[in-house]
């Protein structure tokens, strides 16, 4: 069997009822779009382990098929897209945004491996939703492969997502083990020292409190977890207490450049931990100074960093726009511990430049109150 005939050399080619068709056909670029789709989801099925999700990858495979089968023969009524397959895609979103509905997911694109591919695959899959509005308009097409194409990169969106969270859960799972190594690895010297400051003796009998007995096992679990990442020098999130340090000497400074400000400081996952309000400062300096916060952590970088990537021409062009809680104002920076982030600060008084420069000075003290 011949690989190539040669008959498209040309730049012609032949659809089901019409012969001589040139490649720079709308309907045969469509097609090609939808096969250039196939083959990426062919890459998500290898990348991913859950079988749901593969077999799901597998049904909408077989839709596109016959989505570029009805291009080619639009009167074949084996090739329209019957509702329920759509439905079948509502279904499936639902499903997996009822499973990361309470994570705190990233915001762009390429946290995993796997995600990432997927927002490619969502972004050629709206490009073949245009090419085929196009050539609804030029040639007519199925009322039905329009609503499924439409909702297929809504598929792929929450798909992206529902990956992030597996691989939030991953991670989460990693630490917890490396964690509970490092409490095998310490607990012979610290035990018996810690396990008395936290509840004292534990004893349990036939007929005890075993409730009682549990939460003591689990007091003295936690104190020497805590011990360990204290002796290992690893400080995960920001406590309350050494934001309240942090706002203190932050204030100071903003006193000392006549500065009157709204200080936040957030955890890890973009929740507040302390926001401090000074006197003289803007009504409008709280919702900002607490969505600077959550935009340094949530993109990892700080927000005056953000706001030269978001210009025109720049890689985050239109970021500002997506969420009400991105801002792209210096005055928000992630607070690390060597590369971990444990929190973000937030702080809006002044202009961007002003707000940034207080918080660049909040990062060279934070060592001094952690």
């Amino acid at each position: 069997m011949e690989v190539y005939t040669g008959y498209g050399d040309k730049g012609m080619t032949d659809l089901s009822h019409t012969k001589n068709v040139s490649k720079s056909d709308d309907r045969v670029c469509l097609m090609g779009s939808v096969e250039e789709l196939m083959s990426h989801i062919g890459l998500v099925r290898v990348l991913v382990s859950d079988g749901d999700v593969v077999r799901m990858l597998e049904k909408i495979s077989e839709t596109l098929k016959k989505i570029t089968d009805g291009v080619s023969d639009p009167y074949n009524r084996e090739f329209k897209v019957n509702e329920d397959r759509t439905e079948l895609l509502e279904e499936e979103i639902g499903r997996m945004k009822e499973i990361f509905s309470g994570e705190r997911l990233p915001i762009l694109p390429g946290d995993s491996r796997v995600a990432a591919e997927i927002d490619v695959t969502r972004a050629v899959a709206r490009r073949a939703e245009r090419e085929l509005a196009l050539v609804s308009v030029k040639f007519g097409s199925d009322t039905g492969a329009k609503k499924f194409m439409n909702r297929l990169s809504d598929y792929f969106y929450v798909l992206a997502r529902y990956m992030d969270a597996a691989k939030i859960g991953e991670k989460n799972a990693e630490t917890a083990e490396g964690v509970q190594r490092s409490v095998k690895s310490e607990t012979a010297g610290i035990e018996d020292n810690v396990g008395a400051e936290a509840s004292g003796t534990v004893t349990t009998t036939a007929g005890g409190n075993t409730a009682m007995a549990q939460n003591d096992s689990m007091a003295v679990n936690t104190a020497m977890i805590q011990e360990v990442l204290k002796r290992m020098g690893i400080q995960g999130r920001i406590t309350l207490d050494s934001a309240k340090h942090l706002i203190e000497k932050i204030e100071q400074e903003a006193l000392r450049r006549n500065k009157p400000s709204v200080i936040a400081v957030c955890s890890p996952d973009g929740n507040p931990v302390a926001v401090h309000v000074m006197d003289g400062s803007f009504l409008v300096s709280f919702d900002m100074a607490v969505k600077k916060a959550y935009t340094s952590v949530a993109v990892k970088m700080s927000t005056m960093e953000l706001s030269r990537l978001t210009q025109p021409g720049q890689t985050f062009y239109g970021l500002g726009k997506m969420s009400d809680n991105i801002v792209i104002f210096g005055g928000g920076v992630p607070l690390k511990v060597g590369d971990t982030i444990i929190g973000g600060l937030g702080i809006s008084g002044g202009t961007g430049e002003e707000d940034n420069s207080l918080a660049e000075y909040g990062l060279q003290i934070l060592n001094e109150v952690l």
